[in-house]
């Protein structure tokens, strides 16, 4: 036998799905290759995991599906045909603002949270934790990943809601600030879930959540056509703290829903501390 044949350990066949190779810095199956590293900064290597965790993102059907299809078919849905009574005014004024929150739990919590989960599973994270990528910038990068996605989601729900006949109210800048404070909310929940449970448990997990939510976050149902009793813990929930809270800026024209923005902060905190305490990257 050549003895050739033994002078290296093969290398585990990565999958093809995490694949990317750029110029500068190439990115192979989870690593960032060493040579990359050493001739760029954490902020290049951020850069370019962020830009390949949004074209995973973008390509992922079953992510697209979530994050895309399903919100705009509800907003569609519910504003075409009466099935859920959404008060005075006209449905799509109310539903609006509820599938924006709903949006941002889709692609915040439940999308990153499934997407990080098997990463996790297949040792992606492992990888790219033993690579010259920093875990900071790691995580900056998945989030950055949501954000443009967010972007994408928020401007084609907009555009559908005003070809539907929406009228919007209030203070953009309040509607930035809500919206960014229920991607951190979220974030932190979905990096928690998928860094503490396995991969299966993570999917099965994030769904069933999306799905509650849904029905009991003030979505697509208000919060009080529900007892008053569960309207009061209901109300405490991040997604339902969003959704209220963009309704009361864009429907009513409220300025700034400082209740709403608080809960969010303190979901905020608590998820992303908890993430970073007892997220397990193997």
């Amino acid at each position: 036998m050549d003895v050739a044949e033994h002078e290296a350990p093969a290398v585990p066949r990565a999958r093809e799905d995490v694949v990317e190779v750029t110029a500068d810095h190439p990115v192979v199956a989870g690593f960032v290759d060493e040579g990359a590293g050493d001739a760029g900064d954490a902020g290049d290597l951020a850069a370019a995991q962020t830009a390949l965790e949004t074209r995973m993102l973008l390509r992922n059907g079953e992510q697209l599906l979530l994050t895309v299809i399903i919100p705009t078919l509800l907003l569609v849905l519910f504003s075409a045909v009466d099935i859920v009574d959404t008060g005075s005014g006209a449905s799509v004024d109310f539903l609006a603002p509820g599938v924006l929150a709903l949006a941002v739990m889709s692609t915040a919590f439940t999308g990153q949270a499934i997407a990080t989960g098997f990463e996790r599973r297949y040792g992606v994270l492992k990888r790219l934790g033993a690579s010259p990528l920093p875990r900071w910038a790691l995580m900056t990068a998945k989030t950055l990943s949501v954000l443009v996605t967010e972007v994408l989601q928020i401007a084609l729900l907009t555009a559908i809601a005003f070809a539907l006949g929406w009228s919007p109210e209030g203070n953009p800048l309040s509607v930035l600030l809500l919206l960014v404070l229920g991607t951190a909310a979220f974030s932190g929940l979905g990096l928690l879930m998928a860094g503490t449970l396995k991969a299966e448990a993570t999917l099965a997990a994030a769904n069933l959540v999306f799905l509650l939510l849904l029905v009991g976050g003030g979505v697509i149902v208000p919060l009080d056509k529900f007892p008053d009793a569960v309207q009061s813990v209901l109300g405490l929930l991040p997604v339902s703290a969003l959704s209220e809270g963009l309704r009361d800026v864009l429907q009513h024209g409220a300025s700034m829903p400082w209740g709403q923005a608080g809960i969010l902060v303190v979901w905020a905190v608590l998820g992303l501390g908890a993430a970073a305490r007892f997220f397990r990257w193997e």
